[in-house]
């Protein structure tokens, strides 16, 4: 192995109320003592594969363009195969083979190479099926991290055979949007999947007052730049950090309570017909 330690950026959904997280750190440490372990987050909802594979894709770029992201939302423990994918920016992004990968590779240029995990080298053993982020995932971008060939990683895959994700695009026309949800916070923010050039296909980007029509409830929302534009309770509509629209309300309330939605669920966005509703 040669060349500098490189970051290693750690993303899944593990949460922190045991110990996996923990462990997999000291995994890597034992392995690239030199490297600097970033936590992305492990309160990704559990087994959200989709959820995740945005965070991955909306964080990359901020990620160290030498980093190695080691990513572990998996469903399907122990049969998806696990796999290292270098990006054309040349991070090496780590995980199943399930779809968690793609929209950050897509991201960041395309697929340079790819290999599937299986060095006798790398894995650590004996394996236990149902944790193979301690001795599989977090072993493999240690040792990237640390300097070892993709090559002995294990044997190459063709990019092409890789599982990808889509997320639908909102369907615009002029004057509407009908988007869904693709996650909310803690706060009760809730995130669609329309970003400003779907504003402006629609021809909503110039309109200051929204309409927000969700399956049980609606909202009139009006146009802001951050949470504080709004007063307690009222419906604001803001881009979020991530540059998705979303919908939130004057704290202490909770836009996804008085939507009454859920990750899915669809949601149409139009001007509103009185605006003096949310002056």
């Amino acid at each position: 192995m040669s060349g500098a330690a490189r970051p290693i950026v750690f993303l899944s959904d593990f949460g922190i109320a045991n110990e996996w997280v923990g462990i997999c750190h000291v995994v890597m440490a034992r392995i690239a003592p030199a490297s600097r372990v970033i936590d992305l987050s492990h309160l990704v909802r559990p087994l959200d594969v989709a959820s995740a594979a945005l965070l991955l894709a909306d964080s990359l770029r901020f990620t160290p363009s030498d980093s190695v992201v080691v990513a572990v939302v998996d469903p399907n423990v122990g049969e998806d195969r696990e796999v290292v994918v270098e990006v054309e920016s040349g991070r090496m992004l780590v995980g199943p083979d399930n779809g968690l990968l793609s929209l950050a590779w897509a991201a960041a240029g395309g697929v340079r190479s790819a290999a599937e995990i299986a060095s006798e080298d790398v894995i650590v053993q004996p394996i236990a099926q149902s944790f193979r982020a301690r001795d599989t995932l977090c072993p493999a971008a240690a040792h990237l991290a640390a300097g070892m060939p993709l090559d002995r990683v294990g044997p190459s895959i063709d990019p092409r055979s890789l599982m990808t994700l889509t997320i639908a695009e909102p369907e615009t026309e002029r004057g509407k949007i009908r988007c869904h949800v693709i996650d909310f916070n803690r706060f009760g923010n809730v995130q669609l999947n329309v970003r400003e050039e779907h504003l402006a296909a629609a021809g909503l980007d110039a309109e200051r007052v929204l309409s927000v029509e969700g399956i049980a409830a609606s909202a009139v929302a009006r146009r802001g730049e951050t949470y504080a534009d709004f007063a307690s309770g009222d419906y604001g509509v803001i881009f979020d950090p991530r540059g998705w629209l979303t919908v939130v309300r004057g704290n202490p309330a909770s836009a996804v309570e008085g939507l009454q939605v859920a990750i899915g669920d669809h949601v149409w966005i139009s001007a509103a017909r009185d605006a003096g509703e949310a002056a």
